[in-house]
């Protein structure tokens, strides 16, 4: 088709229909349905996890409840990285919201101050944080333990969109090189692992034109530990530098970088340039697209395997609240044994605590157990723990059964081995419609002779 004339102001717009057809946006067909199986999670969670969970109180161990919120949010993506790289760009493009009233502020100037999650709604608005904390239904009344102010800095934006019905968006400050925590008012970095800890695609944006790998940039990756297959790191801006200024940025990044992620497997680095505009002439446009492609793929790819993972992760965390019940159960089996009549509980306990390896506490869970080593929390945490949770406050676990509800270590157990992976399986099959019938999942509870030895 002939090109319009265009008004020589206006930059010209690039086509976006790679964008729609890759993340599926006109497909009508409406995503799977996993209410059922979300519905089997929820009850595995609350009968076989939560009574572990809550007897032990392994929230005060590792700071991290599961909320239905969080067992029925859809996947998220986080952008995270430097001021000005792009990021909020980089969502108004995604979501086509250029030139709207909603797209997200952008400029050279360190423009976001706040945590803006995108999600979908039916009509384009705004939520406070406050109200967005409120909301038991959401996954985010957690945040409100980080305080009044960080609240003032949470957003919320509701808008209409096909990919936000499969997926949320939030958009971080940047990280401004040689700004003070306190010059912030709230607990930036805690927040920030709040979101690490829960993302399922972490995007670390970077602008090759001013390149600067300083110290938060350190402490940022110092906190995506262990989450380095979710790290995707994105050269944004890229047809603004001639190709081979681009090789030599690309070689300085990973440079920087090897220090601070220690994985075999480096994370995949895309180069491209995240806004609507057409790419710079005389730059790699072909690439440039190729790579743009490649990682909405990558997006769809987690929207399409977010059940699985949603069950995975819940399963690896009763993983840790089983170990964490073993080793307070140990704790204080060893208390037990050790008082006699006339002992001083606090100072026979204080000896245990502050050395748990000369009663063998972490390496009789190894032998007993199959746990693995690497599994096991520090022994400095137990310190703190029990510094709060006087160790007589605790039962042990073979006294925690009734004949109606059977063994708490019994029922994680079961959901660790069977009813978890079981579940997932049916993911597996459930691509069919009608297998989640209650003879695979078992939701219809069918009366069980208790009384018998399984």
């Amino acid at each position: 088709p002939p090109e319009e004339v265009e008004d020589a102001s206006e930059p010209t717009k690039r086509d976006r229909s790679h964008l729609e057809s890759t993340l599926k946006l006109n497909e009508d067909k409406p995503a799977d349905d996993f209410s059922g199986v979300l519905q089997r999670l929820r009850k595995i969670y609350h009968s076989s996890i939560k009574p572990l969970e809550q007897s032990y109180r392994y929230n005060e161990l590792r700071q991290h409840e599961i909320t239905d919120g969080e067992i029925t949010s859809k996947p998220m993506v986080l952008f995270l990285g430097p001021w000005s790289v792009g990021k909020s760009s980089m969502i108004n493009y995604l979501l086509g919201l250029d030139d709207t009233p909603y797209q997200l502020y952008t400029g050279a100037e360190p423009t976001t101050s706040e945590f803006t999650v995108i999600m979908h709604g039916p009509k384009l608005k705004t939520i406070e944080g406050i109200v967005m904390a409120a909301d038991s239904a959401r996954s985010f009344s957690p945040l409100e333990k980080f305080g009044q102010n960080f609240l003032e800095k949470l957003i919320g934006i509701e808008v209409p969109h096909k990919l936000l019905e499969r997926v949320t968006f939030v958009d971080t400050p940047g990280i401004i090189e040689n700004r003070k925590q306190q010059e912030r008012g709230y607990p930036f970095n805690d927040v920030c692992q709040w979101f690490i800890d829960r993302a399922d695609l972490i995007f670390v944006v970077f602008d090759p034109t001013k390149l600067d790998v300083g110290l938060e940039l350190e402490m940022l990756f110092r906190q995506l530990k262990g989450r380095e297959s979710q790290i995707r790191i994105i050269l944004n801006k890229a047809d603004s530098l001639a190709t081979q200024e681009l090789m030599r940025v690309y070689g300085a990044l990973f440079w920087s970088l090897a220090p601070l992620i220690n994985v075999t497997e480096p994370p995949r680095v895309y180069v491209s340039s995240f806004w609507p505009q057409e790419y710079h002439p005389d730059t790699h446009k072909d690439l440039f697209l190729k790579e743009e492609i490649s990682l909405l793929e990558d997006l769809n790819q987690v929207i399409e395997n977010r059940m699985e993972n949603k069950i995975a992760f819940i399963r690896q965390h009763a993983i840790r609240v089983r170990i964490h019940a073993l080793l307070v159960d140990r704790y204080l089996q060893t208390y037990k044994d050790k008082m006699t009549f006339f002992s001083d509980g606090e100072l026979v306990f204080r000896d245990i605590v502050e050395d748990p390896d000369k009663f063998f506490i972490f390496k009789s869970i190894l032998a007993k157990t199959n746990v693995s080593k690497f599994d096991l929390p520090n022994r400095e945490a137990y310190k703190d723990f029990f510094g709060i949770n006087p160790i007589t406050s605790f039962k042990l676990l073979s006294q925690q059964c009734s004949y109606m509800g059977g063994c708490f270590l019994e029922k994680i157990e079961k959901a660790i081995t069977r009813e978890l992976p079981d579940l997932l399986g049916s993911i597996g099959l459930g691509k069919k419609p009608n297998v989640l019938s209650c003879d695979i999942t078992g939701c219809g509870e069918t009366p069980k002779n208790r009384y018998r030895k399984p």
